[in-house]
C-alpha cells in the first residue's frame, strides 16, 4: 500500500546494510490451513498471504506480519473457484447493486463466472464490460462472444443460410468480439434459430475465434436422439474443431433422456480417440440428475419456432398446425422421461414447483395441452422464464464416469428456479467427495480451479501463486454443504469460511459482505486486430 512504501524502503535499505532479508508485510494472512494450491501439487499445512489485489506468499510458514489474521487450522485453502457455465446474468445486469453482487455464486466459494454461453454472447464486447464493471459486480466475469446472438444480428430468427455476404457479416462480428476481449466462441446448436445452422457454416464462423486464440465451447446440437443424435452431435464438435483449428470444449456433457442413457462410456471414447490424435478437447458437467431446460426447448419441434415468438403463436392458432405442433410434441415428452419428469420451476405461478403432470391433472387436460398453454401464455405475455423446468433425465452411473475423467472440470449451467445455481459445487462436495466418494477433495479442487484456468487461459488466476490476484477461498470441509434443493432452489450455501475476490472480503462466514469487487476479464488484444 501507497502508505507504507517509505517505511519498506528504509527497512529494506537496513536489512542490506545489515545483510539480513527483511520481514514480509500483508493485509491479510490465511495462517495455518490446508492449503490445496489449485494444481495437481499435494496439500500442504500452511499460509497464504494476500497484499492489495494479489497474492504475496505462499507457503509452510508466512515470515512477516499483517494487519489480519486468520486462523484457517481445520479449513481447506484454495483459489477461489471458475465457473466456466453460468447464466449469472440474472444478477449481475440486475437494477439493485445487491443483486449484482451475485451472491448466489460467491457464497459457493466461487470468485469468477463465464458469461455469454450457448451462443448468447454479445459481439459487442468491449461496451458490454464497460457496462458492467461500471455498475459495480461481486464475482469476475469472463465474456464469450455467441454464435446465436451473431446469427441473430445478421438473420434475425429465420431458418434461412447465409449468403456470402452475410457470412462475412457474421464472421466480422464474431472478428469483432474477439478483439475487443472475448475468450471464445460459444454456441448452443440444441437451440433454435442456432439449430438451423449447418455444421460448414458454424465451421466458417468459428475459423475467426481460431484466428484470434479463442476456443469453441458448445452446448452440442444433440445431447439426446432429438435430431442427429448424441454420438453424430459429439462427432461434429470434434469436426468443428479439427476443421477451424481450435480447442474445443463440451459444455455440461451428458447422456440426457431414455434413448442414450448409459453411453457415456461411449462418449468418452471418442473424446479420448480425439485426444490422443492431438486434437484438444475438454468438458465439463454439473453434479445433478436434472438438467435445467424449458417448455419450449424441451417440447416443440424446432421448426414450430422458425420466424421467432410471433411466427410461433401464429402455428399455434392454426388448428392443423397446431395439432402437428402437438403430434411431434409426443415423442420428445418420451425422450424426456414423460411428463412426471418436467417439474416447473419458474416462480410467481400456479404451476411453480409442480410437474407438468401435476398440471395437467390440475386442469383435466392432456400433459401436451398443458404445456402448449403455459408456452403460449408465456410468450404472449413475454415471461420468458414462466417455460423453466428442470428435467429428471440423466441416468448416476453416467454422471459418475464422466466426472472422474481427466479432462472434466465442474460447472454450474446456473439458471433460476434450478438448485445447480446456488448450489452446484456444494453439493459436488458433499454428494459426490464425502457421501459417495466418486472423485477425492483433490480433484474436486482441480476440477474448480486450476484446470478450468488453463482451459480458458485465464491470466494469473486459479492457481495459488505469489504474484496471481487475490481470488482465495477458505472453507470448512465439515459445514461446506448445499442449502438449495428442487423444492427451494434460492438458497444460499453454507459453509464458505472467507471469499477473497481480488483480495477483497467477499464471504465472511457464509454470510456475503455486499462488496462489489469483481473485474470483467478481458483477454489481450490478439495479433491481427485493427
Amino acid at each position: 500500500m501507497l502508505h507504507r512504501l517509505p517505511l519498506l524502503a528504509l527497512a529494506l535499505s537496513l536489512a542490506a546494510c545489515a545483510g539480513t532479508t527483511p520481514p514480509m508485510q500483508a493485509d491479510v494472512l490465511i495462517r495455518g490451513g490446508t492449503v490445496y494450491d489449485g494444481s495437481d501439487a499435494a496439500p500442504m499445512t500452511g499460509d497464504v498471504a494476500l497484499t492489495g489485489d494479489r497474492i504475496t506468499y505462499v507457503g509452510p510458514h508466512f515470515p512477516g506480519t499483517a494487519e489480519r489474521v486468520m486462523e484457517a487450522a481445520g479449513r481447506i485453502v484454495t483459489p477461489g473457484f471458475i465457473d466456466p457455465h453460468t447464466h449469472a446474468d440474472i444478477f449481475l445486469r440486475a437494477s439493485e447493486p445487491a443483486q449484482r453482487v451475485n451472491a448466489a455464486w460467491l457464497n459457493q466459494g466461487v470468485s469468477t463466472v463465464m458469461i455469454g454461453v450457448d451462443g448468447g454472447g454479445t459481439p459487442d464486447v468491449a461496451q458490454d464490460a464497460a457496462q458492467l464493471q461500471a455498475s459495480g459486480i461481486g464475482t469476475n466475469v469472463v465474456p464469450f462472444v455467441g454464435f446465436g446472438a451473431v446469427r441473430e444480428r445478421v438473420l434475425g430468427q429465420d431458418a434461412g443460410a447465409p449468403d456470402a455476404a452475410e457470412l462475412r457479416q457474421m464472421q466480422a462480428l464474431v472478428a469483432k468480439g474477439m478483439c475487443e476481449g472475448a475468450t471464445g466462441l460459444s454456441a448452443g446448436l440444441f437451440y433454435a434459430p442456432q439449430s438451423f445452422a449447418t455444421t460448414e457454416e458454424v465451421i466458417a464462423v468459428a475459423r475467426e475465434a481460431a484466428r484470434r486464440g479463442g476456443l469453441y465451447d458448445t452446448h452440442q446440437r444433440d445431447e439426446s436422439s432429438y435430431t442427429i443424435g448424441l454420438m453424430a452431435s459429439v462427432e461434429e464438435v470434434l469436426r468443428i474443431g479439427r476443421e477451424a483449428g481450435l480447442p474445443v470444449h463440451f459444455a455440461h456433457l451428458k447422456a440426457l433422456g431414455q434413448d442414450v442413457q448409459g453411453q457415456a462410456g461411449e462418449v468418452i471414447a471418442r473424446i479420448d480417440a480425439a485426444r490422443a490424435a492431438g486434437q484438444d478437447v475438454t468438458a465439463d458437467q454439473y453434479p445433478w440428475l436434472a438438467s435445467g431446460s424449458s417448455l419450449d426447448a424441451a417440447l416443440l419441434p424446432r421448426w414450430a419456432v422458425d420466424g421467432g415468438n410471433a411466427a410461433l403463436l401464429d402455428r399455434l392458432a392454426d388448428p392443423a398446425t397446431a395439432q402437428r405442433i402437438r403430434a411431434e410434441m409426443a415423442e420428445n415428452l418420451r425422450r424426456r422421461g414423460g411428463a412426471q419428469a418436467l417439474l416447473l420451476t419458474d416462480e410467481g405461478h400456479e404451476w411453480t414447483g409442480r410437474t407438468l403432470q401435476q398440471m395437467a391433472d390440475r386442469w383435466s387436460i392432456d400433459p401436451r395441452d398443458a404445456a402448449l398453454r403455459i408456452i403460449e401464455r408465456a410468450t404472449r405475455e413475454r415471461m420468458p422464464r414462466a417455460t423453466s423446468v428442470a428435467s429428471f433425465n440423466m441416468r448416476q452411473d453416467d454422471v459418475d464416469l464422466l466426472m472422474r475423467q481427466p479432462w472434466m472440470v465442474t460447472a454450474s449451467d446456473g439458471s433460476n428456479g434450478h438448485p445447480r445455481m446456488f448450489a452446484t459445487y456444494p453439493e459436488k462436495y458433499r454428494r459426490y467427495v464425502v457421501e459417495r466418494q466418486v472423485i477425492d477433495l483433490a480433484t474436486f479442487i482441480r476440477q474448480s480451479t486450476g484446470r478450468v484456468a488453463d482451459i480458458y487461459r485465464v491470466a494469473e488466476r486459479g492457481y495459488l501463486r505469489p504474484g496471481f490476484f487475490a481470488d482465495v477461498l477458505v472453507f470448512d470441509p465439515a459445514e461446506y454443504a448445499p442449502r438449495a434443493d428442487y423444492v427451494r432452489p434460492r438458497e444460499l450455501a453454507k459453509g464458505v469460511t472467507a471469499l477473497f475476490v481480488n483480495g477483497v472480503l467477499a464471504v465472511d462466514g457464509s454470510h456475503p459482505t455486499g462488496t462489489a469487487a469483481g473485474r470483467v476479464l478481458l483477454r489481450p488484444r490478439p495479433a491481427g486486430c485493427p
